[in-house]
This record gives structure tokens, sequence and C-alpha cells, in this order.
């Protein structure tokens, strides 16, 4: 049965970034949020069971909030605030969405 899960790197001290609030929507609608801990993890999947589902979805990083936490002066506004990655959801199998990021640039990719 299908499930997804996220991980958040610190690319700029290269360690997990705890802290970091996730939320993610399908088709508009918050179906799952919560906040990264010390492994830079969820506590469990976003999505599985009968949540899991096929569809368009948009996760957001709130990595303005986390950057600042850490006591990094930010710009007014920040270069980095909140990074939304819209993704689509075809199969029913394990998706993991990772994030690696620093103040001034981020990545991701469908890992395993």
């Amino acid at each position: 049965m299908g499930r997804l899960t996220t991980h958040v790197l610190d690319t700029s001290i290269g360690r997990p970034a705890a802290g970091v609030r996730v939320v993610l929507r399908r088709d508009g609608e918050v179906v799952a949020e919560g906040t990264t801990n010390a492994d830079g993890r969820m506590d469990g999947p976003l999505l599985d069971g009968t949540a899991f589902r096929p569809g368009r979805y948009e996760l957001t990083f709130h990595v303005g909030d986390y950057f600042r936490a850490r006591g990094l002066a930010l710009a007014d506004p920040p270069f980095l605030d909140v990074i939304p990655l819209h993704f689509g959801i075809a199969e029913d199998t394990h998706y993991h969405v990772p994030l690696l990021v620093s103040p001034y640039g981020y990545s991701t990719y469908r890992g395993s």
C-alpha cells in the first residue's frame, strides 16, 4: 500500500532540519501538516492507508521560520520563506520527497 514521506536537510550546516513546518494539500485542501523532528522527518507518513490516493499535491515547507529560529539574520523579505512543491502521485507505492535547503537555495527529488 502507498505512502508519502518527507525529510528536510539543512545543507548550510550539513544536518537534518528540525522544526520545519510542513503542510500537504490536495486540490487546495490541507490533508496533513506537522513539524519535522530532530531527524528532519515527520513522526509518521504524511499519507498512507485510505488517505493515500492518486492526484495532484502541494507540499509547502516553511523554511524562513526555521532559519529565523536558528538565529540567522535574513533579509526582509527573505530570499526563501515558504517553498511550494507541486507534484503528482500516480502509483500505489512509496513516495519519498526530501528537501535539501539553505537560506539561498534548495533541491528536491523523488527518493526511495
